[in-house]
């Protein structure tokens, strides 16, 4: 089981006097140009939010520590015993190294602090109602993001007003190169929202992507996708009771401007709104069919029960 490989690859990097992550990928590379270790994963593994999965990643760490151990023993090995080792063999002071460490990648980790504090705030949110009784209309929400100690310290909370109650869904946000992404969970229930938005950028004004979950308000649960838009607020937070279903036909820019954002040319904005938002959709939701999806179900459930009655 591989442990601490996060703080492993640090000490590694600040052993090689490598700045940046394409340093250290390339310092693997020296040792094996087919080598598995690339830019890309490695961001997250440094991270700590994933983990070499192929060997030969640790093989040739080994190869490049030079430490007379294997692969396995760099996964598997407990920190203090790694430290050791390096230190051990390259002559070098476990409390030096640790200084080292403890500054590598500083310039790209403030980086990502400070955007994750640019994009504390509130959000007006804005999507297509997956609920078949409201099919067509839009929905608001609002989305809080709080930026807790740490660099990956975002959490977030959204809030829609319902006709059957409140709903509020909350949970960890992860702040990457490639987008912003947030895991919600029900307050006191068993519902999941996740968010996959686009990559943010300051000044953190508006937010959007894709919303992706089941339906609430629907006789059956519906697996459904739809976009969304989140418009950062500069005034103070709506109520909790604000937000639910907007009537047809109700402009998204006159509820900006009910909430302090007031935005010239709103008639052409809002065209431009509703089109993001819908997408090519009719209806700006992507939704599966139960009957559509069982009759495949019962296809392979009976072949599956054939065979185990065979076997």
């Amino acid at each position: 089981m591989a442990q601490q490989i996060a703080r492993k690859l640090r000490l590694t990097s600040a052993l090689l006097g490598t700045v940046t992550r394409k340093d250290l990928a390339a310092a693997f590379r020296r040792i094996n140009p087919d080598t598995a270790f690339d830019l890309g994963r490695a961001d997250k593994w440094l991270q700590g939010r994933a983990q070499p999965r192929q060997l030969s990643v640790y093989d040739d760490w080994s190869k490049l520590l030079d430490i007379g151990q294997s692969g396995a023993w760099i996964a598997q090995s407990d920190l203090p015993s790694f430290m050791a080792a390096i230190c051990g063999r390259h002559g070098i002071d476990r409390a030096e190294l640790e200084r080292r460490a403890g500054t590598q990648f500083e310039t790209s980790a403030h980086e990502d602090r400070s955007l994750g504090v640019t994009l504390a705030g509130t959000y007006a949110c804005y999507s297509h109602a997956l609920s078949p009784y409201y099919r067509g209309q839009l929905i608001r929400g609002s989305l809080s993001i709080d930026a807790g100690p740490g660099v990956h310290g975002l959490t977030a909370m959204y809030r829609e007003a319902l006709p059957t109650g409140p709903l509020l869904f909350g949970g960890p946000v992860t702040l990457a190169k490639r987008g912003l992404y947030a895991n919600l969970r029900e307050a006191g229930g068993d519902g999941q929202l996740f968010l996959c938005l686009f990559p943010p950028s300051r000044p953190g004004s508006v937010l959007g992507g894709y919303l992706c979950g089941t339906t609430v308000i629907d006789p059956e649960p519906h697996p459904s996708l739809t976009r969304i838009l989140m418009i950062r607020l500069r005034n103070p937070a709506p109520r909790e009771e604000w937000g639910g279903y907007l009537a047809s036909g109700q402009s998204i820019t006159g509820d900006l401007a009910s909430l302090g954002l007031s935005i010239e040319e709103p008639q052409a904005l809002d065209r431009q709104l509703m089109q993001f938002l819908a997408g090519r959709g009719d209806d700006g939701a992507s939704q599966i069919s139960p009957v559509e999806f069982r009759a495949i179900l019962d296809v392979f459930d009976r072949h599956w029960l054939r065979r185990s009655g065979q076997g």
